[in-house]
């Protein structure tokens, strides 16, 4: 049966050292973009919700780190920057023999956080 973590630490803690870093790495970046975002796990992986919705998603796999969701307009924003990267549809997996773009993790939290607030406004407007 899989491991079910109680929190984004648990999750954390369940990796190698080297690989717990850049976890909480991302963590603080997510973190400090949206401070008002609420920690939780989803689908057994860290999750960041706000609004009343996620926000973000991190999970560390075998050879990589992935990011959920990359939506179509961050694909399209961050075309040139995310080329160098696989993932699915959704996701952009950054490999862990590489160094993090933490900035460019960076740039796809601000992209959320405005599609987050953009969704929240029409949801007011209603």
């Amino acid at each position: 049966m899989a491991t079910k973590y109680r929190s984004i630490d648990d999750y954390i803690a369940s990796f190698p050292e080297d690989v717990q870093q850049i976890l909480q790495e991302i963590r603080m970046v997510i973190r400090n973009l949206a401070p008002e975002a609420v920690e939780t796990i989803s689908y057994d992986m860290p999750t960041f919700n706000i609004n009343g919705t996620y926000l973000i998603y991190f999970a560390g796999w075998k050879k990589h780190v992935a990011l959920y969701p990359v939506t179509e307009r961050i694909c399209q924003a961050l075309s040139s920057e995310l080329s160098g990267y696989k993932g699915t549809k959704g996701s952009v997996h950054f490999p862990l023999n590489k160094p993090m773009p933490m900035d460019l993790i960076a740039k796809i939290v601000e992209l959320r956080v405005a599609e987050n607030q953009a969704a929240a406004r029409k949801v007011a407007e209603k």
